[in-house]
């Protein structure tokens, strides 16, 4: 049994289904609208480039794929703020003196998030400098990888900015206080825009305006979370940053312990998505830039299930830090049912609709643009029949994350994606004779396979620890 499991014992004290369900929805609102702002941004960026041009666009999605890729283990650990700081607050609400010294411990975990992100982005930093040659050491076209390149090495100066954002939101969830994070995020979205438009045409940056305005974006975003943290009454006087050239090595290594599994979570779903991208290459800049539109589509409606997935990691902790059985289980599976309706709905959406969204991303007058189109709204509507599993996954990682269960997700994730997943996607795609479309049936195999193993997952251990 986990640690965090040990820790969700005692008698059931909670509300009820319904009040949970208010709760989770209050929570996970403020957080999924930030996910929207955060996933607006890219898809902003993705429709100045596919008005720039195919390969503008395809290049930019090539760069897209690997910074994210690369991303993956300092997001992974900022995530793993969020268990330590809602167990934490948790645990400070026990009586008796068991919650004493919570303040100093929320400001631990946070800081210590923040010197493990650090260090983990570093070498993603040196990979993502050399964008053109891993591109075309993989086999991808050369006009493609060096404009990838022009995007990767603006917009990495600001991973560690988005970073430090997701753990400082972290902090605020875990406070029950998620809005701030919310308005930062939609002003980040609205000022993006016309930055982002001004760097790529009338400064003819281009594909590299595009990463430029990523970077400042991230780091606005964390500057203005520090200014409000440091503002508000009640959050001043945890003094987040206090002493913050002081690591603590006990911390970091439970950040570690907590984080790595989400960390390579995280890089073998981001990574199969990347992987996918790179298939995609090897047909052409249409398939790249359908892909494009298919996966920054998928990826928009992926943010409300993630966000209702992070308040179940918020809401799960908690009550497993205050020790109530009852309560943690409840929180998890209300958070699954609400993920489920809502992805229920979007792949409706997306078989209904592929066309129309398809050229939302093209400018008309683009001589490719019709085959693109065509070729877009077909992944769309394969996209919409997973809709529903990557839902549940996500939702159901977020609550497993909340009793600090990160490991056999981890597990799972290797399996699906990467053991069944991805090769059956390929074999179809080149064998099968589907194409594009066949790399993206393999996805949609990879997602619904980790979608039933994380459920029973979580139906085993709320079983276990109500039984």
């Amino acid at each position: 049994m986990d640690a965090g499991h040990a820790a969700v014992t005692g008698t059931p004290a909670s509300p009820d289904w319904r009040t949970e369900a208010r709760a989770t929805l209050v929570l996970s609102l403020p957080i999924v609208f930030t996910n929207l702002s955060q996933m607006a941004l890219a898809l902003t960026e993705t429709a100045l480039l596919g008005h720039l041009g195919t390969e503008a666009l395809a290049g930019g999605m090539l760069a897209v794929s690997l910074y994210f890729a690369l991303l993956a283990p300092g997001l992974g650990l900022a995530f793993a703020a969020a268990p330590l700081q809602a167990q934490v607050r948790g645990a400070g609400r026990l009586v008796g003196g068991a919650g004493r010294g919570w303040v100093r411990g929320m400001r631990r975990a946070t800081r210590s998030a923040l010197w493990a992100v650090g260090l983990a982005l570093l070498p993603s930093w040196l990979l993502l400098w050399q964008t053109e040659a891993v591109l075309r050491a993989l086999g991808q076209d050369p006009v493609l990888a060096a404009l990838a390149q022009e995007y990767a090495r603006a917009a990495m100066f600001g991973m560690p900015g988005f970073c430090a954002f997701v753990v400082l939101r972290g902090f605020l969830a875990a406070m029950e206080r998620p809005a701030g994070a919310m308005w930062i995020s939609l002003a980040a979205v609205v000022l993006n825009l016309p930055i982002a438009w001004a760097l790529i045409f009338p400064a003819g940056l281009g594909v590299a305006g595009a990463g430029l305005a990523l970077s400042l974006a991230n780091w606005g975003m964390v500057i203005a979370t520090l200014v409000l943290i440091r503002r508000d009454r009640v959050f001043r006087r945890f003094h987040l940053l206090g002493r913050a050239w002081r690591p603590q090595p006990a911390r970091m290594r439970e950040v570690f312990v907590v984080g790595l599994p989400i960390a390579a979570a995280m890089l073998l779903e981001i990574g199969v998505f990347s992987a996918a991208a790179l298939a995609m290459g090897w047909f052409g800049a249409t398939a790249v830039a359908a892909h494009a539109i298919a996966i920054q589509t998928a990826s928009a409606t992926f943010m409300v299930p993630m966000g209702i997935g992070q308040a179940a990691t918020a809401r799960v902790g908690l009550a497993a830090g205050a020790r109530d059985a009852a309560a943690a289980a409840r929180a998890g599976w209300v958070a699954i049912g609400l993920g489920a309706t809502f992805m229920a709905a979007m792949a409706v959406m997306l078989v209904t609709m592929s066309p129309v969204i398809a050229w939302v991303f093209l400018n008309p007058a683009d001589a490719t643009a019709a085959e693109v189109a065509a070729l877009g709204a077909t992944l769309l509507m394969v996209a919409g029949f997973f809709q529903l599993g990557d839902g549940i996954q996500v939702v159901t990682a977020g609550a497993l994350r909340g009793l600090k269960d990160t490991r056999v997700p981890m597990l799972f994730a290797a399996l699906g994606y990467w053991g069944i997943g991805l090769p059956f996607g390929l074999f179809v795609a080149h064998v099968g004779g589907l194409g594009p479309m066949g790399v993206w049936v393999g996805l949609g195999v990879g997602l619904a396979i980790v979608a039933v193993l994380m459920l029973r997952r979580w139906r085993a251990v709320s079983r276990r620890e109500l039984g």
